[in-house]
Parts: structure tokens; C-alpha cells; sequence
């Protein structure tokens, strides 16, 4: 780009001193002219030369060559030079753009690892990433990028994750926490049992999607591809036909005036402004989103996503945290904490997820000499005997069975009962938690113009309705499986308007065939899940819904600019053109309707880079 401009610039002084003094001499008056044209004009005529010898004529190289050339041709040198000068301004700022719209994916693409410190023989070796084997140990310093996805076995520290998920927060993990490649660890030493080769890593994964995004075109970007092939040996024929047939008629005295009308004609009908201002816009949508922690597999699910009409949700993982905590402990006769600790204990060698919630709440380190009996009933709960008192928690089927008297609890979760030598102390409400930003998600769309939303889950008919009327879902839909969401959503495609779009939205790992069938499948929290990041066109790289919203409002940004420069571009360009034709304007008015309409839509398509995160 430093040559380019220096061309420009050293072509602009020669242009102005011819333009601005009048030297006696026409010849060295017109030498300057064409000295200045050779330096801006000469890469773009040879690049005309050798496209015709390929087949490749009709584009925009022949076009500003044909047309400077004629007006050198009819001695119109100060007009052949501004077009070409101009035109090449014009791709200076378009190298500059997408200059800016690559170094916004750049800073994606930092999260390559350059090497690894395998750990082999008791010696630290720095190696390539892609020479790691699954198991093998490796050594991450203070400051240095996670080369693989891995476990921890020693140490702890805080890691910077924002070049994958777009947040600002650093997470603090240590032993026996997953790792992924691409985070930065801030201050401690880690030891990391590497679980995945650099091909399968989620850093490998990321940048495989976004530098393969601009392959999958959208509609408007087709459009434009057409368009721009039929466009093109259409106004070349026009400007034949105007530089041929009115001196037919008018005299051969008026040929120079039509054949000027002709080449301005042909500056004007170069269709750069839309051939590279769409392309940049969608460009830079899909870097802006990536910015956000947002992964948009292609243009064109950008274009569906501004189209969306009903977003259909997965609940547990999606709107939900996946995660089972403690809600409510109600004690009879003994204090909660004492409810909580025998809870606990019973539960203490089992590996189902109640029994995991209840020692998170409870907090503090278990004796298990303590414990001397323990026995899982299948489908009821356990017996154990604790403190050598026998201990019972479990369902209600477990306190019939049992004979024991119990009060029962018709909040929603699930729920635990507990009987302490028979006699019932109280119970306990295990339930999923709903995400910090469900319900203002819901809300937010609802402002975006989505017609419905909906939630599909397998949970009980209670659980999943309860859940649905506090987020503000229009309609749900329980006990489902798989199979079943997959029918649901295809009944649900009917519904919407023959260009709306249905985008479903779940984690990536039970949903795969939904959201595969989706117009869109949105992958939420996908960085951990290798079928979100294949099944889904748009992977959420937080686990945030509110980034939903984000997406969509991204989407309809650079599709608003996408219009814009097609309606600005296609209006300014007919409207100069039917003035060439009828010599109403000179090569300077096309000069701007070319050049100038093409710096003005790639600056606005550059609008399409800055979100709000």
C-alpha cells in the first residue's frame, strides 16, 4: 500500500503542475499529462492487456483502460489522467479497508499457538503444536498461550479468556479444571494433561471456521456476482452503440462529441462500488461479531440471522446453567444445617449429580468414618447409617415404602426427602439454575421484532412450564426427546413467513440434528463441544443467551449497510449515466459517480466493524 500511495502522490504533483501551469510548449504540457498517466495508468492497462488474453475481458481494468485511452485518443489528457488518478485512489481506500476489516479477524487469528514446552524425559522441550500427542504432559509459563485443549494436573492460575469468548473477566482455574488452547494464563505455572491433538483443539477448530466464513456467499453477494456479469457487457454495448449510431444520423462531424459521451459512459458503468463494498460490509459483520464472542460460519447465515422470526430454545445448558444447586432446605425438628449434613453423608459415595450439589453446599470437608452403611435403592433413594443412626433420603415412593410419615412439597425441583430413624426432619429442593440473563434475553428479542419464542426441553411438564413463565417464553413444549424436538421443529417451520427464518438455540451436544435442521442452529457455550462448532452456523463462544441478541442486532446492522450501498450505488450510477448519454455531464461528474460512489460505500460498509460488546 506505501508504493501505491507514493505512485499517487508523485502522479497527483505531475497531474496538477500540467493543470495549473501554462507551458508554452503543448508538447511538453501533454508529455507531463502522459508521464503522470504511465505511473498510475500503466499496471491497470498491462492487467486489461493480459486479462483479454485469458478470456477475461469485460472488467473493470478494460473498462478504465478503454475509456482513458479514448480520451487521450481525442485529446482529453487532463480527463484521461483525473479518471485513472481517481480510480486508483479509489482502490487505495478499498486496500485500506479491507486492510482494517482483515486486522479486526487478525486479532482472532492471534490466538495461534507458536509452540508447546512438551515435558519429556523430566527436561522441558519446546516443540510444534501439531507434534503433541493426546497424554502427553506440557509446561504453560506466566504470560504464554495455550497451545492444546488439556486438564490440569499442578498448579493454578487466572487465564485470559478473551481472544475466544470476547470477555474482558479472567477465569481462575487450577487442578483437575479443563483448559482450552487459544487462553492466555496470566500468573501462575501450569502442568496440563493435553486431551486433544492441535488438529481436534478448539483453537484449531475457531480458526479453521473464520478463515473458511468467506466461502459460503449470501444472497445479496450472489446478487451482486450476477449482476455485475450481465451488467457490464450490457453498458459496453450501450457505449458502442452511442459512438456509432447518432453520428450515423447527426453527421459524422458530431463522432468525437458522442464517442467523449460514450467514454464517459464507460467510466461511469464500472460497478466497483458494489462489487466491493458488499462483500466488505458482510466481511466486516462477521469480524465485528467475532469481536463479541460470536462465530458466524458464512455470510449467508449472517443474512438469515437478520431474517429471523421465531428463535426456538433448548432449555437445560441454554437458558438454564446445566448445573443442579441447592435451593431450599426445610427442617423439622432438627436445624438446616444439621438436614443438610446427614443429606450429605448419605449421598457421599455416589457420583449422580444430587449428590454432587449437596456436598457443594454443604461446604465442609466429610468424615466418612462416619459413615458405616450405605445401600442405593434403585429408583427410590439410599440408606445409610450415619453417626450409627440410620439415615433415609430419597423420594416420596422411598418415605410410602418405608411407612414413614412425610409432609409432602409441591414446589418445583427435585425433591429430597429425609427420614432420621424413622422419623421424617424435613426436605431438601434441588433445582437447575436459570441463567443471570435469560429473562432479559427473552425480553430483548421480543423488542427485536421476534414474532414467538419458544422452548422445547425433555424435563417434566411442571419444571419446564415453571421455567417458561419466569423467562417470558410464549410457548413450551416438555417431556420431548430428541427425536421429538427434531418433528416439533419441523411442524414449527410452517409457521413462519416465506422469507423468515426459525433459529434454534441449544448447547451443541444433545442438539446436534436440531440445529442442523434449523434454518439456523445457534451453538450455545460451544468452545467445549466439538458438535456444536460442526452442527451449528453460529457458535456462541460464552455461554450468555444475551449474545442471541447481539448477533441479531450485528446481523440487521450490516444488512441495513449491505442495502444502503446497493440503493445509493445503483441510483447515483443510473442517474450519471442516462447524463453521459445524453451529454449532460463530462468525465469529471463520471469520475465521481465511479470513484467517488465507490469510496463513499466502502467507508460505509467499514461502519459494519464496530459493535457494541
Amino acid at each position: 500500500m506505501k508504493k501505491r500511495t507514493i505512485k499517487i502522490l508523485i502522479a497527483m504533483i505531475l497531474f496538477l503542475v500540467s493543470l495549473l501551469i501554462p507551458f508554452p510548449n503543448i508538447w511538453v504540457h501533454n508529455s507531463i499529462y502522459f508521464v503522470s498517466y504511465v505511473i498510475v495508468g500503466f499496471e491497470i492497462v498491462w492487467k486489461a492487456i493480459r486479462n483479454i488474453l485469458r478470456g477475461k475481458v469485460l472488467d473493470e481494468n478494460f473498462l478504465m483502460a478503454v475509456a482513458t485511452l479514448g480520451a487521450f485518443a481525442i485529446g482529453e489528457f487532463p480527463e484521461a489522467v483525473a479518471v485513472m488518478l481517481f480510480y486508483q485512489i479509489g482502490e487505495l481506500f478499498q486496500s485500506y479497508a479491507v486492510d482494517k476489516s482483515r486486522k479486526s479477524i487478525s486479532s482472532l487469528m492471534d490466538i495461534r499457538p507458536d509452540f508447546a514446552n512438551a515435558k519429556r524425559d523430566n527436561q522441558i522441550i519446546k516443540v510444534n503444536p501439531e507434534e503433541v500427542k493426546i497424554g502427553e504432559i506440557i509446561v504453560v509459563k506466566p504470560g504464554e498461550k495455550i497451545p492444546l485443549d488439556g486438564k490440569i494436573v499442578e498448579g493454578s492460575s487466572l487465564i485470559d479468556t478473551s481472544s475466544l469468548t470476547g470477555e474482558s473477566l479472567p477465569r481462575e482455574v487450577s487442578i483437575g479444571d479443563e483448559v482450552l488452547s487459544g487462553c492466555i494464563n496470566q500468573n501462575g505455572l501450569l502442568t496440563i494433561e493435553v486431551m486433544k491433538e492441535f488438529g481436534e483443539s478448539t483453537v484449531s477448530k475457531i480458526l479453521d471456521l473464520v478463515e473458511n466464513a468467506s466461502s459460503k456467499k449470501s444472497k445479496s453477494e450472489n446478487f451482486i456476482s450476477k449482476f455485475a456479469k450481465y451488467y457490464t457487457p450490457i453498458v459496453v454495448i450501450i457505449a458502442v452503440l452511442l459512438t456509432v449510431i447518432p453520428p450515423i444520423f447527426l453527421g459524422f462531424a458530431t463522432f468525437t462529441d458522442w464517442l467523449y459521451r460514450a467514454l464517459s459512459f464507460l467510466v461511469v458503468s464500472c460497478p466497483c462500488a458494489l462489487v466491493i463494498s458488499i462483500p466488505l460490509s458482510f466481511f466486516g459483520g462477521i469480524g465485528g461479531a467475532s469481536k463479541t464472542g460470536i462465530l458466524v460460519k458464512g455470510s449467508n447465515y449472517l443474512e438469515a440471522l437478520a431474517n429471523t422470526e421465531i428463535v426456538v430454545f433448548d432449555k437445560t445448558g441454554t437458558l438454564t446453567k446445566g448445573i443442579f444447586e441447592v435451593q431450599k432446605i426445610e427442617a423439622i425438628g432438627i436445624s438446616q444445617e444439621q438436614l443438610l449434613k446427614y443429606a450429605t453423608y448419605a449421598e457421599n459415595y455416589s457420583n449422580h449429580p444430587i449428590s454432587i450439589s449437596l456436598k457443594k453446599a454443604y461446604h465442609e470437608e466429610i468424615d466418612t468414618n462416619l459413615i458405616s452403611k450405605t445401600e442405593e435403592l434403585s429408583g427410590l433413594g439410599i440408606i445409610a447409617t450415619i453417626e450409627g443412626k440410620s439415615v433415609l433420603i430419597g423420594n416420596e415412593k422411598l418415605m410410602e415404602q418405608k411407612h414413614i410419615s412425610y409432609t409432602k412439597c409441591h414446589e418445583i425441583g427435585t425433591i429430597l426427602y429425609v427420614a432420621i430413624e424413622e422419623q421424617f426432619v424435613g426436605y431438601i429442593i434441588i433445582a437447575d439454575e436459570i441463567k443471570e440473563d435469560a429473562k432479559r434475553t427473552i425480553h430483548e428479542l421480543k423488542n427485536n421484532s421476534i414474532k414467538q419464542t419458544i422452548m422445547l426441553t425433555g424435563d417434566k411438564k411442571e419444571i419446564g412450564e415453571k421455567v417458561g413463565t419466569e423467562l417470558g417464553i410464549d410457548t413450551v413444549y416438555t417431556q420431548l426427546l430428541p427425536s421429538d424436538k427434531a418433528q416439533k421443529l419441523e411442524s414449527l417451520m410452517k409457521e413462519k413467513s416465506a422469507k423468515g427464518k426459525i433459529a434454534f438455540v441449544g448447547d451443541g451436544i444433545n442438539d446436534a440434528p436440531v440445529l442442523a435442521l434449523a434454518d439456523i442452529g445457534i451453538a450455545m457455550g460451544g468452545l467445549g463441544a466439538d458438535s456444536a462448532i460442526e452442527a451449528a452456523d453460529v457458535v456462541i463462544m460464552t455461554d450468555e443467551p444475551s449474545k442471541i441478541n447481539n448477533g441479531i442486532q450485528i446481523a440487521k446492522k450490516t444488512m441495513r449497510i449491505v442495502k444502503e450501498n446497493i440503493i445509493f450505488a445503483i441510483s447515483i450510477k443510473v442517474a450519471v449515466l442516462v447524463l453521459s448519454a445524453c451529454g449532460l455531464s463530462t468525465m469529471w461528474e463520471a469520475v465521481f459517480a465511479d470513484v467517488g460512489v465507490s469510496v463513499i460505500a466502502i467507508i460505509n460498509a467499514l461502519r459494519s466493524l464496530k459493535v457494541k460488546k
